[in-house]
């Protein structure tokens, strides 16, 4: 409830102002263009009465429905048109020139105008109507394809976050995912190159092999090559001819074991993680990067697993290459590393959340690419977790209902 309730407030009912106001201020901003035309109507009218006879105002009040078709449909708008075409006349009637040639010619060019008006409002409001069809089909798209992180997966706290670069797009090129395995849990975080519709097809399909394969290889090398296969016949069969061998993808795949503290990666390409320490200190693993997948050259028994320490009070923040190329205005980075070590202490969930309005604010809105985030923390076995962790192989996070 905003605000408190007053001393003179009776069986817990609220004040006039704790009742009406919160809900009067949006329903004013929203419709203040509708006001202000009313407004306008008003005074060009009472103006143009009090003028003097060589004074015309009322070729003005074309401007109300104008302005209304600003916050308001095409009815409200026609509604405004029609009180400006009455308060002509109007005028009109009040300066005994009603029937003048000139008169007549004002008010069907007002009113033409107001039709015109709404004609646009029409429109717009179609493709208003279509937008949010577009929007909704990104949606459902975004979740079918990137299925949201449990915030439980077994001994870890996960959390994940996803902003797309394209205008109106919910979904892009970038990926992750997550599953448990016998003794631990998987994951899964890539980039395609290029954004927007192009890029969904090949993450759609390494998806769907990373939640199929990721219970079959005891390796993280050989998981890496068998997802290297797959983007290879999806190439082979898709990639258009002016690109070939252009398209690849960065991955990075980890393994958390339940019974030991460290983290194991194997990195195709991809950046290397931030790993958060309790006391705000910040570390970037040096990984070894095999090629990306989709260049033919990962090879199962040569690929490289480093491994870092990785405690109960660390969070691990995976990333794509969006957010470290994140500029401002004046072409300033986003420092990353440096804007995380803020809010190390925070759970998973929370973290992201201040990264992402960080972010959003270091870059005025306005993403040169996909981003996608991950915050990993192992938390304190529950029941539920020790459950989880001894029948292992596998559930992934569910897609929503």
């Amino acid at each position: 409830m905003r605000g408190a309730v007053t001393a003179g407030t009776v069986g817990g009912v609220a004040s006039w102002q704790e009742r009406f106001v919160p809900r009067a201020r949006p329903w004013l901003s929203s419709h203040a263009p509708l006001l202000v035309a009313v407004a306008l109507v008003v005074l060009i009218t009472v103006a143009d009465i009090v003028a003097p006879a060589d004074i015309v105002l009322g070729p003005l009040l074309v401007i109300a429905p104008a302005i209304t078709a600003w916050s308001e449909g095409p009815w409200t708008t026609g509604g405004v048109g029609v009180a400006a075409v009455a308060a002509q006349g109007l005028i009109g009637w009040r300066s005994g020139v009603l029937s003048t040639r000139s008169f007549v010619v004002q008010v069907i060019a007002l009113a033409l105008l107001s039709a015109f008006v709404v004609a646009l409002s029409l429109v717009r409001d179609r493709r208003r109507r279509e937008l949010a069809q577009v929007r909704s089909v990104a949606e459902a798209a975004q979740r079918v394809l990137l299925w949201p992180l449990p915030e439980r997966l077994g001994s870890l706290q996960l959390a994940s976050r996803y902003l797309a670069a394209e205008d109106e797009a919910s979904i892009g090129g970038d990926l992750y995912a997550a599953t448990r395995t016998p003794g631990g849990a998987r994951v899964l975080i890539g980039d395609v190159r290029g954004k927007g519709l192009p890029a969904i097809g090949e993450a759609a399909l390494l998806l769907g092999a990373f939640r199929e394969t990721a219970h079959h290889h005891t390796a993280l090398p050989a998981l890496a090559a068998s997802l290297e296969r797959s983007v290879a016949r999806y190439l082979a069969d898709f990639e258009p001819e002016e690109e070939s061998g252009e398209r690849f993808v960065t991955a990075l795949l980890l393994e958390i074991p339940d019974d030991a503290p460290v983290i194991r990666m194997t990195s195709c390409g991809h950046v290397a993680p931030l790993l958060l320490g309790p006391d705000s200190r910040v570390t970037v693993p040096e990984l070894s990067p095999a090629p990306p997948l989709g260049v033919g050259l990962t090879d199962p028994d040569g690929g490289v697993v480093d491994e870092v320490p990785f405690g109960a009070e660390d969070t691990l923040v995976l990333y794509t290459d969006g957010v470290i190329e994140a500029r401002d205005r004046h072409g300033v980075f986003y420092p990353f590393a440096q804007r995380a070590a803020r809010w190390s202490g925070c759970p998973p969930g929370a973290l992201l959340d201040h990264v992402q309005r960080d972010l959003i604010a270091h870059t005025g809105g306005r993403l040169g690419d996909d981003v996608a985030l991950i915050a990993v923390r192992r938390a304190p076995a529950g029941p539920g977790a020790r459950r989880t962790a001894r029948h292992g192989g596998g559930h992934d996070a569910a897609p929503p209902g």
